[in-house]
């Protein structure tokens, strides 16, 4: 992962599930943080994830996570 940068954004916990996850999402996966860079849309509204790392993940339509997502305060 990229060191962290101040910017001025606020970082919530969010529960995500393929309908809501975006591109910058931080998920918890066997306790490592997985940012997410890409989503590819698939059949029966899933999706794959990209994680930065390189690595996929299929999250179908009822799948949920606790996700770290940057909030920025204007």
């Amino acid at each position: 992962m990229k060191r962290w940068k101040p910017s001025g954004a606020v970082a919530t916990n969010v529960e995500v599930t393929s309908a809501t996850v975006q591109r910058g999402d931080v998920i918890q996966i066997g306790g490592q943080p997985c940012r997410v860079i890409d989503l590819i849309q698939l059949p029966a509204s899933a999706k794959r994830l990209c994680f930065e790392s390189g690595e996929l993940l299929t999250m179908h339509a009822r799948t949920r996570f606790i996700a770290l997502r940057m909030r920025r305060n204007w």
